[in-house]
């Protein structure tokens, strides 16, 4: 696949995304056939992002005002204090609404980035070039920003869609393979919410995609953000569809909390922990079949993901299931399959369902 181009219209809102090879050296172009314009721009950058790729981005931008802020990328920065030091250099470097931040790097860097571009001035121009696997099919698509308090994971955060989202396969060759399962979390997980086919497709290649074989990671990038693309179209503000995008994440998120995001469990192993649980959630009250439920547990049994949740106490991730934004009132939504390709979302259950369940599954 070559430089492919997804159009994503929501209500108030258009932008593309890009996906290739070699972006970052064409950003000029970019943003001149996309008409985006600006005097000054702050690049908020993940240290993680190799210096060599850097040079290539400051290369590659227009001859403007550029300044460059080095943002420390981690679930315990992913906060307020972080959100204040970038708004604190827009406002001291006299920043207008028509100006630019460009965030460079994972999710969390991205979202910290959104975040303080929604608020500061009511909303600057924002450009989002994700580095990571998870971040350029998941979180740098929709427009949800957002921080981690103590109360829980992005319980702090806004609606804000970009100008411009630029994915750049080269990134991930400079990937630990940690960081690339991560990502293929959520490929998965569009999968089972949207396309059967597609997982199908996921099954038979999952290691061609691991290790980066052309054309599957292309496809598969390709495929994930068309599915989110299709879900945030029809419900931008996650009143109703956008929900199944959450599949997996009641749990997964619990997990993250209850062990302090700390690096023992990373998001996208989380999130597949949590696939596994909503699945088997969904065929012990007879909603998935027999033959689908193993389908995906065979499938997530190859990762060996399940003892990196046997220190978490019962008690600690029930408490943070209880918090989940999803919830409405005193039960748990929880989002669950029909079949694979077919979610089925507001559905509550009691908490002490949730407990009994859970008390199985993380002795077994």
């Amino acid at each position: 696949m070559s430089t492919v181009k997804l159009q994503i219209n929501t209500k108030d809102h258009k932008y593309p995304i890009f996906i290739g090879s070699g972006l970052i050296t064409k950003l000029s172009k970019l943003l001149k056939n996309c008409s985006i314009k600006f005097t000054k721009c702050l690049l908020v950058i993940d240290n993680k992002v190799p210096k060599n790729l850097v040079k290539k981005i400051l290369k590659s931008l227009p001859k403007k005002k550029i300044i460059v802020y080095i943002f420390k990328a981690s679930e315990l920065n992913k906060n307020q204090i972080s959100v204040n030091k970038i708004l604190s250099i827009l406002l001291k470097k006299n920043f207008f609404r028509n100006d630019c931040l460009i965030s460079i790097g994972g999710g969390i860097t991205g979202d910290v980035s959104g975040f303080a571009s929604s608020i500061f001035k009511r909303g600057i121009k924002f450009i989002n070039i994700p580095t990571t696997l998870l971040a350029q099919v998941d979180s740098s698509i929709g427009g949800k920003t957002g921080i981690n308090s103590i109360h829980g994971k992005n319980s702090i955060g806004s609606f804000y869609q970009p100008s411009l989202v630029i994915s750049d396969t080269i990134f991930l060759k400079t990937l630990p393979k940690r960081e690339i399962v991560c990502g293929y979390g959520e490929i998965l997980k569009h999968s089972l919410i949207a396309n059967k086919k597609f997982f199908l497709f996921l099954n038979k290649n999952f290691n061609k995609i691991l290790n980066l074989k052309k054309p599957f990671i292309e496809k598969s990038i390709y495929k994930s953000c068309l599915i989110k693309k299709k879900v945030i179209e029809i419900d931008e503000k996650e009143k109703n569809l956008r929900k199944i995008l959450n599949f997996g994440h009641t749990f997964g998120h619990a997990y993250e909390a209850a062990l302090q995001y700390s690096k023992k469990l990373s998001h996208g192993e989380a999130v597949m922990l949590g696939i596994m649980n909503a699945s088997k959630f969904s065929f012990n009250n007879k909603l998935l079949s027999k033959s689908e439920f193993k389908l995906i547990y065979d499938h997530l049994a190859q990762f060996k993901l399940k003892k990196k949740i046997s220190s978490i106490k019962l008690n600690h991730i029930v408490s943070f299931i209880k918090k989940d934004k999803k919830n409405n009132n005193n039960k748990i939504n929880l989002i669950l399959l029909k079949k694979i390709g077919k979610p089925s979302f507001d559905l509550n259950f009691e908490i002490k369902k949730i407990q009994s369940f859970l008390k199985k599954e993380l002795v077994n």
